[in-house]
């Protein structure tokens, strides 16, 4: 997993999650999410069909979604956050598409 460099943008991204400070309701949400995208982009790269590999991509994408909803209605979140979830999405996609 050490190359995967999708993967690492989710763990980056994680570790900047579980860093937030969020009324408790948006971040047990958040984490939940967050990990959410780490676990399944570690499954689908576990996967040999390449059908069955961007399933687990596209679930992937719609965590990130929600956390990126979850950083919009908080509105104090760090920018670096932010910048990180548009980074992992723009891998993400590419993923997905190729």
């Amino acid at each position: 997993m050490k190359n995967f460099r999708t993967y690492q943008a989710a763990v980056e991204f994680y570790r900047l999650a579980a860093t937030a400070k969020l009324p408790r309701h948006l971040k047990d949400q958040l984490d939940r999410a967050a990990s959410s995208i780490v676990l399944n982009l570690a499954e689908g790269a576990g996967r040999f069909g390449r059908k069955d590999q961007k399933r687990f991509f596209h679930i992937a994408l719609g965590s990130l979604r929600e956390c990126q909803a979850i950083i919009d209605i908080a509105q104090n979140t760090d920018s670096s956050m932010e910048l990180s979830a548009d980074k992992l999405g723009a891998h993400i996609f590419k993923l997905i598409r190729s």
